[in-house]
């Protein structure tokens, strides 16, 4: 008789999972979302960059499904294994079977298998990819009650299986309000920093002292757990200052880790030194090459930017592809595109790579002249169909143009460029929320650039644009005396025709009317000799508010619907959005407040989905001087209460509109008398707490969003979508809120998806913190929260 194989034997529970020596934190949804997965499918594979937690969470997962497989939970560690040909002697080990046959280990590991319901943790399977695959598909096949979880830089690839991006550790929106000490501690890279730093240094906790340097640290790793960790240990002779302060370089200064993890795990170098080894060499080299983007990219700007030597343009698509499975590239879902993004830790390390290369100066002029060009191709199709598509792009762009323009800058020779680039922008500086930005690098450039050319001419009326939309009318005007006189020297009439119509904002503003009249019609003039659509447009919408002043109706009217044909010749929106805007002002003073208000709605609508705070501004100034005209009074000070908080998010009041602000003065004055001081400043609290979507959404629709008409905290999810909302927060699956509302899960999950969308978050764990915010601040007014509100 033959040697045969022992194991555990069938119906005696055996768990095969290491100890957990530190606290786990964080991961509740994640882990909801495996289990869930783990129901609906045999193997599932958690995917992600090195030291982000795949592991960790998958020993937790496996550990808290135990009682679902009776006859055990095992691991099988991969890492170290690097012949494939040993791959199923090496589960067949962790199993723990003892066969002493000479039969194949395949199938001794099926036949122990194939009668049991067990779990797998097959951990590590990025550099066995295929033998794992076809291993994973095997024994899946000979026993049907058998399930894996498997740990990978990228999926296997196999049938029937589902994987999940384990994502980095949710840290507070950078752009977002601050948050409070509490919500800050409740986000998990900051929970494990804190955590980790007690075990280091007794009694450490998060203050408001290091409250700053505990989140940026947290941000400059990325939020993922590896890198935090290994940051952490080194407080042992640091301050979290100096921690902070020292992470530029930080793949020499994170080289303390524990003796007993694995060595690629004891130093960030080494794990990411792992992931390139895995990588073939063009993947490699496409790595050090994406390294000189910011932010994200698109496929386009890889292949302009990437191409060449070594990659062929035809390549480019297939690597990102293989760097997106490696989890090197991360993929970014966008309405209209595909982004691909780097983690920072990621790209410091390639950039390492590129200067090794000598390749470092030609990417970087490469990237600079790709976005140089899309400058350019933004400006020249700003006034037409595809302007809403360009400023979108643009703006997921900004990280990239700005390096782009730091590279112009920092060059003598490119100054020019930059130049050029910084005044192409303009549409982008003052769309969007980098106004100030875009003044300091014309003002930059402006200063680097002293030769008086075509360049500097066109710049200086560009920048006025912005010193006006920010009231600096002083330095606007001296910088439109320098343009128009450059523009007079060197025959220019384009410049000339933008230095009077910007020229006619500063006389607007100063209430110089019948002067900013004079050279509105000039601009008018010299726009339509040269044929620019963009000026005459601009010229005429300014000409109407002009008239509109004046008490000129007809003449307003006239001069607005000229703006519009104009526009729609083109299949232009923005500046037709303006002209509405425009229009709706002097139908209000005639007194047709319904017509005025499907005006300004038109209009802002229009400026809510190109996201224009400056448009939106005087979108709702209209809109709260009609509801006073209405003697809607109450809505009109919301209004102007919510404006008060735009006004003062954006700094630029009334946005280049500076002469309308008698008009928000005696709006202001008379709803103040009309409720009295305290429901005036009541009602505009219930303004101020309105956040930017919401005083939207009550300015198109004319009510409350749910919560605030009940005198509660504003809350913009329905009692529904709050009562899902806290159901996510306790860590329930979509299956399980679906079941414990008796509703479909495919409406549990449009629920749970139009919650992200109200909030503006990405992930369930936003929603938790969120969720957890309400409560904390309702209970601190004295008040249990409103049945509709969370």
């Amino acid at each position: 008789m033959g040697a045969v194989a022992t194991g555990t034997p069938t119906g005696r529970q055996t768990v095969r999972l290491p100890a957990e020596v530190t606290s786990f934190v964080g991961r509740r949804h994640e882990a909801a979302e495996v289990k869930r997965m783990l129901s609906a499918s045999r193997l599932v594979t958690l995917t992600g960059v090195g030291g982000v937690g795949k592991t960790r969470l998958a020993l937790r997962v496996a550990d808290e499904a135990r009682r679902a497989f009776p006859d055990g939970v095992w691991l099988a560690e991969l890492a170290e294994l690097d012949n494939p040909t040993l791959l199923a002697q090496g589960v067949t080990e962790a199993l723990e079977i003892r066969d002493h046959s000479s039969r194949p280990a395949m199938d001794i590991l099926v036949d122990h298998l194939r009668d049991r319901q067990a779990l797998i943790v097959l951990d590590n399977c990025e550099h066995l990819l295929e033998e794992c695959a076809r291993l994973a598909d095997r024994l899946l096949r000979a026993a049907p009650r058998l399930r894996l979880l498997a740990t990978s830089r990228q999926a296997l690839g196999t049938a029937g299986e589902q994987s999940l991006a384990v994502p980095t550790l949710g840290l507070p929106d950078p752009e977002g309000p601050r948050p409070s000490l509490a919500t800050l501690a409740r986000w998990d890279a900051v929970r494990l920093f804190v955590e980790r730093a007690a075990a280091i240094v007794p009694g450490f906790e998060l203050s408001e002292d290091n409250r700053d340097g505990v989140e940026l640290v947290c941000r400059r790793l990325d939020g993922i757990p590896l890198g935090i960790e290994l940051a952490v240990v080194r407080l042992r002779a640091l301050s979290v200052q100096q921690l902070l302060d020292r992470l530029d370089d930080r793949f020499r200064l994170l080289t303390t880790g524990s003796r007993t993890v694995l060595p690629r795990h004891q130093t960030l170098r080494a794990l990411i030194d792992w992931s390139y080894e895995l990588c073939t060499e063009r993947e490699r080299l496409l790595w050090a090459r994406a390294s000189v983007f910011a932010g994200s990219l698109d496929l386009e700007a890889a292949e302009a930017v990437c191409s060449d030597e070594g990659i062929d343009r035809e390549e480019i698509l297939d690597l990102v592809t293989e760097l997106v499975d490696k989890s090197v590239l991360l993929r970014e879902e966008h309405p209209t595109a595909v982004r691909y993004r780097m983690l920072d830790t990621l790209r410091q390390y390639g950039r390492e790579r590129l200067a090794a290369s000598g390749e470092e100066a030609v990417r970087l002029r490469r990237h600079r002249d790709y976005y140089r060009g899309l400058a350019a191709d933004a400006r020249a199709a700003l006034f037409g169909p595809a302007q809403v598509q360009w400023f979108t792009r643009l703006h997921r762009e900004h990280a990239n143009l700005r390096t782009a323009l730091e590279s112009c800058l920092a060059e003598p020779e490119q100054t020019a460029c930059g130049l050029d680039m910084a005044a192409d922008l303009l549409y982008h500086w003052i769309t969007s929320y980098y106004l100030g930005e875009g003044r300091r690098w014309l003002d930059q450039a402006l200063a680097l650039c002293t030769e008086p050319d075509g360049s500097r001419a066109r710049a200086l009326w560009t920048d006025s644009w912005l010193a006006i939309i920010q009231s600096d009318t002083d330095a606007a005007a001296a910088m439109l005396e320098e343009s128009r006189s450059l523009g007079t020297r060197l025959g220019l009439e384009p410049v000339l025709a933008y230095a009077a119509l910007y020229s006619g904002m500063v006389a607007m503003y100063r209430g110089e009317t019948r002067s900013a009249i004079a050279l509105y019609e000039e601009a008018v003039t010299r726009h339509r000799a040269t044929g620019d659509p963009v000026g005459l447009a601009l010229a005429l919408i300014r000409l109407s508010l002009a008239h509109s002043f004046i008490g000129d109706s007809p003449r307003a009217i006239a001069l607005g619907e000229e703006s519009l044909e104009v526009c729609d010749a083109y299949g232009e929106g923005w500046h037709r959005a303006y002209t509405m805007m425009a229009l709706g002002v002097d139908v209000w003073r005639q007194g047709d407040t319904a017509r005025a208000a499907a005006l300004e709605k038109e209009s802002l609508t229009f400026n809510r989905s190109l996201d224009d705070p400056l448009g939106v501004g005087v979108n709702l100034e209209v809109l709260a001087w009609i509801a006073a005209t209405e003697q809607d009074h109450s809505r009109a000070a919301r209004l102007l209460g919510a404006l008060g908080t735009l006004w003062h998010a954006i700094g630029a009041p009334h946005s280049g509109y500076g002469h309308l602000v008698h008009y928000h003065e005696e709006c202001e004055a008379a709803v103040r008398r009309a409720l009295g001081k305290q429901a005036f400043n009541a009602a505009c609290r219930q303004g101020a707490r309105l956040s930017y979507a919401e005083a939207l959404e009550y300015a198109l629709e004319d009510e409350l969003p749910s919560g605030e008409a009940a005198g509660g905290r504003p809350s913009p999810l329905t009692p529904r979508e709050s009562e899902i909302a806290r159901l996510v927060a306790q860590g329930l699956s979509n299956k399980e809120i679906a079941s414990s509302l008796v509703i479909a899960q495919r409406t549990a999950e449009g629920h749970i998806e139009h919650i992200l969308s109200k909030l503006g978050f990405t992930s369930r764990a936003q929603v938790a913190v969120w969720v957890a915010e309400q409560h904390r601040t309702t209970e601190a007014d004295g008040e249990g929260p409103p049945e509709d509100t969370v």
